[in-house]
């Protein structure tokens, strides 16, 4: 239920949800680095920024990082269009990009595949497909470039997206199928590597050093819902799938988790990957796992007990696997033994309270085996605003100065409390112009997930918060702390995380007396949506409430959404064979309980929390006399992706707390 983080549509959501406290105290615009690929001789910098009209794409020469020498690479003079997801060859000679600056002869914004060649700084355009394409990776001998493709497709894959109505026969018609598509790079000519079948989606995949192998993540279609049973495969040309690995079969401590990120080692003998608790494809976290590249292999968990959550990975040689974790608030990365299962000495790089990008899924970094090995990665946090930074055998370093000057407009603290045996942690943003003498409402937004993490990122956004105190906590059913603390709500939502939440709202209210105990609100979206729900038929503390994309009755819910594959390992059963689970985690079930003035938003499209969610949540409070307002937005998804709406949205937020929090 979480927002899946590598899409454009959760930032649009999470934006507008974040406090203005991240808003910068400058005129000077911001440059906004997003993906990054570093040249494998280490010579070339390639980097997006984002723009008013698209997202441009930059090369930069290393290691100088001479400004004055930064290049635009595009293949028109169009500017309102995109040129984005640059991935270099083995042999560093070509850039390939994806661009919607396509001749008039191209669907209208249909983004195709283009090289460049440093060396005469042309472009060609190497695909002429229609279709959602993504992920573009080149096979380690340079002849082929392979991504995930869904012919014709009508909408994003995946499940943020506005569903398509309801119409003809449910579940059988119109269903749209990715799967890995291949184009010659000397040719042009194209074919299908993994094809797209009912019985094969694809979610994610990787080349094998041989060129012609490809590991997948893929399940069944459709291909919103199964993410969640996916097998690991091998694909070899002339053979048919093979499962290396079937979290839904296997035993041990993988068994009936999801797994996600596949990375083949350098001799081609293992595979590595995440396995965990995990509520969203893209939201990757959990445990790194290693298994023999064969059919029918048990998979290991290299990294038991770990206090963190693993969240990338790539293998740095046949025995070490480096990984970027997420911890207690920290992002830590450092190169891991997979013999030894503990960190390979002197290897840990803490970055401290930041959060990481640049690549194709959350949290990867590029990397160069040029002079010792270079990694570089998009770096942010609540204090600095986005920068491309990199490390070697040194300390890490900024590369790029874009934003130099630009502060948060109000200071944010990592918070810290004890709850039921658990340390959790979270964040407290300030109000602006804090006089601790004065007393502000606070305001507890409750993050989705609830596998995920808020982490300290950088933003933008103007959401109207910036006079309250803005509280957001990582509770128990989190990444950041261990597998144990992600499982630790399972048959159990809404209980264990809301202590978390009251204990930690009570520890900052008594260490910052200038927050206002009788004028405290919530919200969130998706399972923060639900869990606003929830918390107000627990408690009568809240004066005020927003419930974005909620979740109100888990029982009729089940039968409602198009993700249900992801209920049965948070709730041990499904809900026709253990309806009680569902039943005393349900708002509904409380309803009589709750006095607070609850606003509800949703999409009438949205997939994942189904607008007649909000529908029986705002039903319920009205007959009972509750002061609520229900707002549908249409055409609108689990990510909001209308301009219009978002501002909306964020203006009724805005308006909600003012009156009811007076």
């Amino acid at each position: 239920m979480l927002l899946n983080m590598r899409s454009a549509l959760v930032l649009a959501t999470l934006v507008s949800l974040l406090p203005a406290g991240l808003s910068a105290q400058t005129s000077k615009p911001l440059r906004i680095p997003g993906r990054v690929a570093f040249s494998p001789d280490g010579t070339q910098l390639a980097y997006t920024i984002r723009g008013k009209e698209g997202t441009e794409l930059h090369l930069l020469p290393m290691p100088s990082a001479d400004m004055s020498k930064e290049k635009i690479v595009t293949p028109s003079t169009q500017t309102n269009c995109s040129n984005s997801d640059p991935v270099w060859s083995r042999d560093s000679k070509t850039l390939a990009y994806t661009s919607s600056c396509t001749s008039q002869q191209e669907k209208p914004g249909q983004e195709q595949i283009f090289l460049y060649s440093p060396v005469d700084g042309k472009s060609r355009e190497l695909t002429h497909v229609t279709g959602n394409l993504e992920q573009a990776a080149w096979s380690p001998d340079g002849k082929t470039i392979a991504f995930l493709f869904v012919e014709n497709a009508t909408r994003s894959a995946g499940a943020l997206d506005a569903m398509k109505p309801f119409a003809g026969v449910i579940g059988e018609d119109n269903i749209e199928i990715q799967g890995v598509y291949g184009v010659d790079v000397a040719s042009g000519k194209g074919n299908w590597l993994i094809p797209a079948t009912q019985s094969m989606y694809t979610y994610e995949f990787a080349w094998a050093p041989d060129s012609r192998t490809l590991a997948s993540i893929s399940a069944a279609a459709p291909g919103e819902n199964n993410w969640w049973v996916a097998k690991l495969f091998l694909h070899t040309p002339g053979k048919a799938p093979q499962v290396v690995v079937d979290p839904v079969t296997v035993t041990g401590s993988l068994h009936g988790l999801q797994i996600a990120v596949p990375k083949f080692s350098p001799d081609g003998k293992k595979l590595a990957f995440i396995g965990g608790l995990m509520s969203d494809q893209g939201s990757t976290g959990g445990d790194l796992y290693v298994v023999d590249a064969k059919p029918g292999a048990q998979p290991e968990d290299v990294s038991p007990g770990l206090d963190g959550t693993v969240v990338h990975e790539s293998f740095v040689s046949p025995t070490h696997v480096g990984f970027a974790e997420d911890r207690r608030g920290h992002t830590v990365l450092l190169d891991w033994d997979i013999e030894t299962k503990a960190p390979v000495p002197n290897s840990v790089v803490d970055l401290g309270m930041v959060s990481i990008g640049g690549g194709a899924v959350k949290a990867a970094p590029s990397f160069s085996p040029a002079n010792g090995g270079f990694t570089v990665w998009t770096q942010s946090s609540f204090e600095q605003a986005p920068e491309i930074w990199g490390a070697g055998a040194g300390a890490p370093r900024q590369i790029t100065h874009f934003n130099d000057g630009v502060k948060p407009s109000e200071r944010t603290e990592s918070v810290e409390w004890q709850s039921d045996g658990f340390h959790v942690q979270g964040w407290l943003t300030f109000p602006k112009d804090y006089n601790p003498k004065k007393k502000y409402p606070i305001l507890v937004m409750v993050h989705g997930g609830p596998s995920s993490s808020v982490t300290s990122r950088w933003s933008s956004s103007e959401s109207g918060f910036a006079d309250s105190f803005l509280f957001q906590p990582n509770p128990r059913g989190s990444f950041g702390q261990g597998e144990a603390f992600t499982m630790a709500n399972r048959k159990d939502f809404g209980y264990g995380d809301l202590r978390d939440i009251l204990q930690g709202l009570d520890q900052v209210e008594t260490t910052y007396p200038a927050a206002d105990k009788e004028r405290e609100g919530i919200l969130g979206w998706s399972y923060g949506g639900y869990m606003t729900m929830f918390a107000v038929t627990q408690t009568p503390r809240f004066k005020a409430a927003i419930a974005g994309a909620g979740i109100s009755d888990w029982q009729s819910y089940y039968g409602e959404n198009q993700i249900d594959q992801w209920m049965i390992p948070f709730f041990g059963a499904s809900i026709y064979d253990d309806p009680a689970v569902y039943a005393k985690s349900s708002p509904l079930t409380f309803i009589k309980n709750v006095r607070t003035p609850t606003l509800i938003l949703v999409g009438d499209r949205d997939g994942e929390c189904p607008a007649p969610q909000s529908f029986e949540f705002w039903h319920a409070l009205r007959a009972e006399g509750v002061k609520t307002q229900l707002v549908v937005y249409p055409n609108e998804g689990h990510g909001f992706t209308n301009p219009e709406h978002i501002q909306d949205r964020r203006e009724r937020m805005q308006k909600w707390f003012a009156e009811n929090l007076k």
